[in-house]
C-alpha cells in the first residue's frame, strides 16, 4: 500500500511538506476563492474529498491517490500566479506545471509506484477540465485524448472537492459543469476508461490529424517499425538496447558526439551532430528498414518532430520508455563511462514529459519498481 503520508491531520502535513508551507503565502481571486489563500483551499478540497459518497466506495489504495492529488492539485500556484494592475489574481498554467513537480515529488521525494505516480501527476494536470471541457475548441479530442492518460471518473470527483473546496457565488454553475462533463464522457465512451479505438493504428492516426473521427479504422501501409528510445541518462537505455534489439542497426547522438568529439555544451558541433543522426536514419527510412533512435527524447515536443519524419517514411513508430528509481538511477549514472554530473540530472528530471500512448502506435514502459 503505497501512501503519501500517514498521518492526513494539516499542521502534521505542513511540518512534513514544504510545498503545503509554501502555499500558505499564495494568495486568489477572492471572486473564484473568497475562502482565502491556497493553503486554506487545498485543506477544504482534502475534507470535501474525504465527504463524498464515491470517494468512500473507492478502495484503499485510490483513496491515497486521489488524497495525493487533492493536496497537489494548485502546488505550483506557488510559481505561478500573478496580480494584474486591476488587482485580480489568476494562476496561468498552474496545473501543467504542477504535473511535474507532481512527479518529481513522488519519483525523487516520496517514491510512487509508476502507474500510481503517473496518475497522480495526471490527475493534477487535468483537474480544471471537467470545468473547462466545453471552452476547448475541439471538446472531443481533448476529452479522448484525457482518457488516454487519466481516469476520467476520479477527475471528475477531483474536480467536484476542488468546487466543494472553495467559496464562490458560482459553485453551483461549475457543479452542473462537472455533471455535463460526465454525461458526456460516457457519452463519448470513455467514463473510466481510455476511449476504445479499433487498434493502435486508428488511435494514432486521430491524434496525428487536426480533425478526425475516433471510430475511423485506416488502411495500414506501414512497414516494420523504428525504436524511439525515451529515458534519462544513466536509466538504461544502451543496456536495454543490448539486451533487446542487438540486431537492429542504432542511430545513438551520444556515439556520434563521441566519435566527432562534441561535446554536450558545444551548440554548433551539436547541430552537426543531430544532422548526421537524421541522415542516418533517412538512410534506413529509405530502404525500409528498422532501426533504433537512442538519445533522451525527453520532451513531447522534440519526439513529434522524429516521430513525423519516420511516420513520412510511412514507418510504424514504437517509444521505450525507460525508468529505474531514483536512487538506483544516482548509482547506475555514477557507474557509466561518461557520468553526468547530478545538478545536471536533476534539471533534466525536471523537464521530463512522460511519453502518453497518443504519441506513437505503441508505447511501452520499461519500469522497475523499488
Amino acid at each position: 500500500m503505497w501512501r503519501l503520508t500517514d498521518n492526513l491531520e494539516w499542521e502534521s502535513l505542513r511540518n512534513t511538506f514544504p510545498w503545503i508551507r509554501d502555499m500558505e503565502g499564495v494568495e486568489q481571486d477572492p471572486i473564484f476563492h473568497a475562502e482565502g489563500n491556497v493553503a486554506i483551499h487545498t485543506r477544504m478540497v482534502l475534507a470535501a474529498l474525504q465527504g463524498l459518497t464515491e470517494f468512500k466506495a473507492l478502495d484503499q489504495q485510490t483513496q491515497e491517490v486521489m488524497i495525493a492529488a487533492a493536496l497537489l492539485h494548485d502546488v505550483e500556484k506557488r510559481s505561478t500566479s500573478i496580480k494584474n494592475e486591476k488587482g485580480r489574481i489568476s494562476s496561468p498554467k498552474h496545473a501543467k506545471r504542477g504535473e511535474f513537480t507532481s512527479r518529481r515529488i513522488l519519483f525523487q521525494e516520496v517514491p510512487a509506484p509508476f502507474a500510481l505516480r503517473e496518475q497522480v501527476a495526471k490527475l493534477v494536470r487535468y483537474h480544471g477540465l471537467p470545468l473547462l471541457a466545453f471552452d476547448k475548441p475541439n471538446p472531443q479530442r481533448y476529452l479522448l485524448k484525457a482518457s488516454t492518460e487519466v481516469d476520467t471518473r476520479l477527475l471528475s470527483m477531483l474536480s467536484k472537492a476542488d468546487v466543494l473546496g472553495r467559496i464562490c457565488d458560482d459553485q453551483d454553475d461549475l457543479l452542473y459543469s462537472i455533471a455535463c462533463f460526465d454525461a458526456y464522457a460516457k457519452e463519448q465512451e470513455c467514463w473510466g476508461e481510455a476511449y476504445p479505438f479499433a487498434s493502435d493504428l486508428a488511435r494514432f492516426t486521430y491524434f496525428q490529424q487536426d480533425q478526425g473521427y475516433p471510430a475511423y479504422e485506416p488502411f495500414d501501409d506501414t512497414w516494420s517499425e523504428v525504436i524511439l528510445m525515451v529515458g534519462l541518462p544513466g536509466m538504461g537505455k544502451d543496456t536495454y538496447i543490448s539486451s533487446h534489439f542487438s540486431n537492429l542497426p542504432v542511430v545513438s547522438l551520444d556515439n556520434l558526439r563521441r566519435k566527432h568529439k562534441v561535446g554536450h555544451r558545444d551548440a554548433k558541433g551539436n547541430g552537426r551532430i543531430i544532422q548526421l543522426a537524421l541522415e542516418e536514419a533517412r538512410q534506413h527510412l529509405r530502404v525500409q528498414r528498422s532501426f533504433v533512435w537512442n538519445a533522451t527524447n525527453l520532451t513531447r515536443n522534440n519526439r513529434s518532430r522524429l516521430i513525423e519524419l519516420f511516420t513520412t517514411y510511412k514507418a510504424r513508430v514504437r517509444i521505450v520508455y525507460i525508468e529505474v528509481p531514483y536512487l538506483l538511477w544516482q548509482e547506475q549514472n555514477l557507474q557509466r563511462n561518461y557520468a553526468v554530473p547530478l545538478k545536471v540530472l536533476n534539471k533534466m528530471l525536471n523537464k521530463l514529459e512522460i511519453p502518453s500512448p497518443i504519441e506513437a502506435h505503441q508505447v511501452d514502459y520499461i519500469i522497475e519498481e523499488r
